[in-house]
C-alpha cells in the first residue's frame, strides 16, 4: 500500500486512522477512570495475579531514591532479570539483564553494564524520566521471560511478544513483535522491532513491517516470516480476553510473551494500542471494529470460540 493513498482508498479498505480511533472507539469504551488498571504496571500485574492470569514474577519495587543505593542486595542472586518503570511507554526506560561478568551484567546485545550505571538507571525511572507525563515513578524488577527456541530463526536476542487488539471482548487483529538489532533485542516497533501480522483464524503469520515498510525476511537472521504457525494460539487468543475482562476497558492491546518454560504470560495491557497492526497486517481494522460495534452481545457470539470462522476477518487486503 502506498502511504500516499487517498482518504476515500484508505476508508474503502477499512482504514483506521488515530483521530477515528481516539473519538470512536477510545474515548467511547474506555473510562478514564479505568486507566491506571493499565497505565500503571505494578497495578496491573497485581490485578492480573489476583484474577489468575499468568505474568512474569515480580521480584522487588523500588519507590524511593534511598533504596537504589541497596539495588545489590535487592538484586541478590539474581543473574537475569528486567528493570523497568511502573509508569513508563513505548519501551522507554526498560533495561534487560542476562548475565553476570564479574562485577558487571550483560545486556542481550552483550554489552555490559555496572552496578553504578544500573543504580543511576533506576534513579533516573524513579525521578519520573520515562514516566508517562514526566511523574515520579517506581521502579519494577521482575523475571526476565526465557526465550521460546521457536522463534530462534526469526528473532535477534530478545524475547518477542504478541500485541493482541481486543475490542468489546473480541480479538480483532493481532502482530508479533520481532527484535532486532536495531532494537537492542527489545520487541519495541519504535525502537526498531519488525512487526508480523497474524491471521486470527489460524495463527500464522503473513505480512510484516520494518521500519514503516513491507517487509517479509527478518533483516538480522536472512530467515522468511511468512507462515510461521505461532504456538499456542488459542491459548493466546483466551489470555486476551481474560485480561480485557479484567480491566474493563472495551478498546485495548494486550501484549503476550511466550516463555520456554512458563508458556503465555501477560506482559503488560495497552489502553490506547498504535496503529501500526494495520500495516503488519496489510489490511484495515475499520472493517472489523464495525462489525462487533454493530453487535448488540460481541462477547456472547463470537469471542468465547477464537476458531476459524467465529472471528469476523477483515478480507480486503492492500496492494
Amino acid at each position: 500500500m502506498s502511504f500516499l493513498a487517498s482518504p476515500f482508498r484508505l476508508r474503502r479498505l477499512g482504514v483506521l486512522g488515530m483521530n477515528q480511533r481516539n473519538a470512536d472507539f477510545i474515548m467511547r469504551y474506555n473510562p478514564r477512570h479505568l486507566y491506571p488498571l493499565v497505565d500503571d504496571k505494578l497495578q496491573t500485574k497485581t490485578l492480573a495475579l489476583a484474577r489468575g492470569i499468568a505474568v512474569p514474577e515480580l521480584y522487588a519495587v523500588i519507590t524511593e531514591q534511598h533504596e537504589g543505593k541497596d539495588l545489590a542486595r535487592i538484586l541478590g542472586d539474581h543473574e537475569d532479570f528486567v528493570i523497568k518503570p511502573s509508569h513508563g511507554s513505548g519501551g522507554n526506560g526498560i533495561l534487560v539483564v542476562c548475565g553476570r561478568f564479574g562485577n558487571s551484567f550483560r545486556k542481550p546485545s552483550g554489552d555490559l553494564i555496572t552496578l553504578t550505571a544500573m543504580q543511576h538507571h533506576v534513579s533516573n525511572i524513579l525521578s519520573g524520566m520515562y514516566s508517562l507525563g514526566g511523574l515520579s515513578d517506581q521502579a519494577i524488577i521482575e523475571y526476565r521471560v526465557k526465550f521460546d527456541p521457536f522463534f530462534e530463526h526469526i528473532c535477534f536476542q530478545g524475547v518477542p511478544d504478541i500485541r493482541v487488539i481486543v475490542f468489546r471482548g473480541v480479538p480483532v487483529a493481532a502482530m508479533v513483535r520481532l527484535p532486532t538489532r536495531a532494537s537492542d533485542g527489545k520487541a519495541n516497533l519504535h525502537q526498531g522491532a519488525m512487526g508480523i501480522g497474524i491471521d486470527l483464524a489460524t495463527g500464522k503469520s503473513r505480512d510484516g513491517v520494518f521500519r514503516g515498510l513491507s517487509c517479509d525476511i527478518h533483516p538480522d537472521t536472512g530467515h522468511s516470516t511468512l507462515g510461521i504457525a505461532i504456538p499456542h494460539w488459542e491459548s493466546i487468543l483466551r489470555l486476551a480476553i481474560q485480561c480485557a475482562d479484567t480491566v474493563g476497558l472495551g478498546y485495548l492491546g494486550a501484549d503476550i510473551v511466550m516463555d520456554r518454560d512458563l508458556g503465555p504470560l501477560m506482559l503488560e495491557l495497552n489502553a490506547r494500542p498504535g496503529l501500526t497492526v494495520q500495516v503488519a497486517n496489510q489490511r484495515g481494522l475499520l472493517l472489523n471494529l464495525n462489525q462487533i460495534d454493530a453487535m448488540p452481545n460481541p462477547s456472547g457470539r463470537c469471542r468465547r470460540t477464537p476458531e476459524a470462522g467465529t472471528i469476523p476477518a477483515c478480507d480486503p487486503c492492500w496492494d
